[in-house]
């Protein structure tokens, strides 16, 4: 175990905040609880920098939500995203200005990490947390949390932040009740420069065979990360589908120096963001877009946010208190995030039932076109574009009206390739 302090510190201290999970959602916290001066301890359980199956594409939502003076590690660059209908109707569309930035997971996840630690806070690793105890023996007073570590040791906090993923022991204690759940199969794929040239600059989007599936390439330097996603309960389609866009792409050849796989969760509207002094952001509370399943935003955004209400809550001098501040934290969730999360949620119900419309519509629609670009970009939001665009917001619920009477077909037209 790696530790920025000894645990017999640990043991009787208290400290301000405790953020659990140290990606982005975890990370951005700590930051933004240490640049309020408050003492703050990230425990995470693995070693960094460590792998994680991502895509790892950085749009302007997330750009905007980094630190003040955060270099991104880009891999790539993007000017063009290349349409595919499960391998059919393709067609390419370019931008002057870069779209979004591509990265891997180890290095951006250390830096934040890194980001947090110049701010103040202090780095545990290779620590696992079995609960939290917000009551009991463990716990000294009403204003404490007990985050209680593998082997006994329990850690004392004013409040506590937990970004401990979508499988995340924290959600369980705050009761974060999920109603979308999805998987993703990825393979890091080294290719040969030739290879490589034809990428770069270019992602690839193929929307899938099944309901809501689709698959992605995005060119890093001398590697491709490969990966499609599809609902739950479809693992050997979903594997499958894999294995043939691989091939379809020409990269069966080639082998992955890893291939890994990740269950997304997306929260249900009701769902905690809160229990007692204990807040959940990012995957661990089931934060991230519905349609594309995009994360990366949704961590930085609500980890940055809790860290701010955590300080609030750590401040807080009895149960009301800290109950509101606790009621602010959802409040400005739901919001911003929650309200991106429900045109999503409309989005990906649409695209199940029609992705040849979607698709005829982002390739041929330039206003279609244009919203995605300034999605990617930062320029707007899902969210956004509905609240004010009327006509948008019009076109989704016609759409939506259409998907449910309506069958799944292919694209209206054929572009071909610009």
């Amino acid at each position: 175990m790696s530790s920025e302090n000894s645990s017999a510190d640990d043991e009787q201290r208290v400290w301000d905040v405790v953020v659990v999970g140290a990606g982005p959602a975890g990370a951005s916290a700590a930051y933004a609880a240490a640049v309020a001066g408050r003492s703050v301890l990230l425990l995470e359980k693995a070693e960094l920098p460590r792998y994680k199956t991502c895509g790892g594409g950085i749009i302007g939502p997330s750009r905007d939500a980094l630190p003040p003076g955060f270099e991104l590690p880009f891999q790539d660059r993007v000017h063009a995203v290349t349409f595919s209908l499960d391998g059919k109707f393709t067609r390419t569309r370019r931008s002057k200005q870069m779209l979004f930035g591509l990265i891997n997971r180890p290095e951006f996840d250390q830096q934040l990490v890194e980001h947090a630690q110049k701010a103040g806070a202090e780095l545990r690793t290779g620590v696992t947390v079995s609960r939290v105890e917000q009551h009991g023996s463990a716990v000294p007073d009403r204003r404490t949390v007990a985050v209680v570590l593998q082997g006994g040791e329990a850690v004392l906090a004013r409040a506590v932040v937990g970004a401990d993923g979508s499988a995340s022991r924290i959600g369980a204690h705050v009761g974060v009740k999920l109603d979308q759940v999805d998987l993703g199969l990825e393979a890091e794929i080294p290719v040969p420069e030739t290879v490589a040239e034809d990428w770069q600059g270019r992602v690839l989007i193929d929307w899938g065979p099944m309901p809501g599936s689709y698959g992605w390439v995005f060119p890093k330097g001398d590697t491709l990360t490969v990966g499609v996603i599809s609902a739950r309960g479809e693992g050997a389609a979903t594997k499958r589908y894999l294995e043939d866009f691989i091939a379809r792409l020409g990269l069966a050849g080639f082998e992955p120096s890893i291939s890994s796989g990740h269950l997304t969760r997306c929260r249900a509207d009701d769902s905690p963001l809160s229990r007692g002094r204990v807040l959940v952001c990012g995957d661990a509370a089931g934060l991230l877009e519905p349609w594309t399943r995009e994360g990366i935003s949704f961590a930085l955004r609500s980890g940055r946010l809790a860290g701010e209400w955590a300080v609030r809550i750590a401040e807080a001098h009895d149960a009301v208190d800290t109950r509101r501040q606790a009621l602010n934290y959802a409040f400005a969730i739901k919001a911003g995030l929650g309200v991106e999360m429900a045109v999503g949620k409309s989005m990906l119900a649409a695209f199940e039932r029609r992705p040849g419309m979607l698709h005829a519509a982002i390739t041929s629609f330039r206003p279609a076109w244009r919203a995605f670009a300034g999605i990617t970009r930062g320029s707007t939001t899902l969210g956004e574009l509905v609240r004010s665009h009327p006509m948008a917001g019009r076109a989704l619920s016609a759409l939506d009206r259409r998907s449910a009477v309506a069958a799944p077909t292919v694209a209206e037209s054929t572009p071909t390739t610009e």
